[in-house]
This record gives C-alpha cells, structure tokens and sequence, in this order.
C-alpha cells in the first residue's frame, strides 16, 4: 500500500496544476493533476501535503482542508495507492520552480479539455459542489477507467 496527498490549491477561479513532464517513468507524464506526494515516515496526511506543497511550490500552505480518499488502483502500479485529497485556498510565500513539471493556473473549467486521469474530474466535481468528505475508488486498466465507487456506490 501507498499512501499520497494531493492537493488542489484554488484561487479566482482557477486551480493551481502541475503539467508532469519533466520526471522520467512517471506514471502521470504528460498529465495535468494537483501537487503532492508519497508520505515520509510518521507523517500525517496534513504533514505530508504540507512539506510537498512546499517542496513542488514554494507555498506554505494555510489551513488546508482534508475532502476525502481516493483509492486508486491502476494495472501500471505494483501496489494500490491511498490519495489523501485536500483542497488550499489560502497560503504564504510565491510559487517557485517544480522539478516535477511545470506549474500553471488553469481556469477550473478548462481542466477537462488537458490530459488527465478520467477519474479526476469526479473528485474535482466532488470538491467544486463541496460535497462533504468522501471516499472514492478508482480503477484503471492503462489510462482507461473502468470503474468508479463513491461512498459504496457504483458509479461507473
């Protein structure tokens, strides 16, 4: 089991997005996703999305709220990956060079026309309707999703 944040920091209108493609073998290469990262020993959800917003942004972020878990489970991926999802509206500092890819605000309803995994449009809609917190299951074959369950539930 793996266990990651990902975060999607809001500002007028638009979210914070990390365009991955500078990191070799990554599973999410050429997509467009939130920041975060794997969990260092003995963190928290909240130390770990804070230390890798820092690291990939430059930003410390304020209070960031904790929306839900997304697990995520991909034929590409050796282990099942726990996503710890939070979404940032308020932080200090100014956004720096990521070595992961390149950072860009992207208006929210823009997100859907970049490359991205399918099943981040569910948790975004999730997020934008602030829907209370919430677990969804995500399996892929390849880039495909081939199903989805919130809360139980089948969705797709």
């Amino acid at each position: 089991m793996l266990n990651t944040t990902l975060c999607y920091i809001e500002q007028n209108g638009k979210y914070l997005l990390l365009h991955r493609i500078k990191k070799k073998n990554d599973i999410s290469k050429d997509k467009w996703i939130g920041i975060g990262g794997k969990f260092l020993e003995q963190e928290s959800p909240e130390d770990c999305i804070m230390r890798e917003a820092l690291e990939e942004t430059g930003l410390t972020l304020v209070e960031p709220e904790y929306r839900g878990i997304v697990t995520f489970i991909c034929d590409k991926m050796n282990e099942t990956e726990f996503m710890h999802l939070f979404v940032a509206k308020k932080w200090t500092g100014e956004i720096k060079t990521c070595d992961e890819g390149v950072l860009e605000w992207v208006p929210m309803e823009d997100v859907e026309k970049l490359p991205h995994w399918e099943g981040d449009l569910i948790f975004l809609k999730l997020l934008q309707q602030n829907a209370p917190f919430f677990s969804l299951k995500l399996t892929y074959k390849s880039d495909q999703l081939q199903q989805a369950i919130l809360n139980g539930k089948v969705i797709r």
